[in-house]
């Protein structure tokens, strides 16, 4: 993982985790109008719209410089195409941040979010010393739960039925890593 300050991006061996732009509205818009996305996400909407990307990228710039909230692209680090988003949030009193991340669906199963989250992990112990860095996946979402456990983070428990979405209760599996 290589971090560069000035362009605020991060390097790993196949991916290049950038800043959105505007310009990735209607590919973000496409990879997440996708009712099984929605399903496993605690805040995207669905439909999922060009203007829904629009707004949501609108933020992050000042979120960044706040340091409120960390979010790149997943985009592959040759051609560019994007595959999805990860975030990372900012809690300076409790020096920690809780991980985020979505994949498109057609690029699910090849590694992405697990090496764009190792990569977050890194970026917030090395760069950013954060103490501990947390997540959260719905108990249905086990790909998810994967992604935690492959990039060393310890499963922390469980909130029984603790979101309703749609009509239904999803228990909340929370996660950790501890800066080693």
């Amino acid at each position: 993982m290589s971090y560069n300050n000035t362009n605020k991006t991060i390097t790993t061996d196949r991916l290049l985790l950038r800043m959105f732009t505007s310009s990735d509205a209607a590919a973000v818009a496409k990879l997440c109008n996708s009712i099984n996305i929605y399903q496993s996400t605690l805040y995207l909407p669905y439909p999922y719209t060009i203007d829904d990307a629009l707004s949501w990228i609108d933020r992050h710039e000042a979120n960044f410089a706040a340091r409120l909230m960390y979010e790149f692209a997943v985009t592959d680090k040759l051609s560019g195409e994007l595959y999805g988003a990860i975030a990372l949030s900012c809690s300076e009193k409790s020096n920690n941040g809780e991980l985020a991340y979505w994949i498109g669906e057609e690029f699910w199963g090849r590694g992405y979010a697990t090496e764009a989250a190792e990569a977050m992990v890194k970026f917030a112990f090395e760069d950013r010393l954060y103490h501990k860095v947390f997540a959260r996946y719905f108990s249905s979402n086990t790909a998810s739960g994967k992604v935690m456990e492959k990039i060393g983070m310890s499963k922390e428990g469980v909130l029984r039925e603790h979101i309703r979405k749609d009509g239904r209760y999803e228990d909340l599996v929370h996660y950790g890593i501890i800066h080693p």
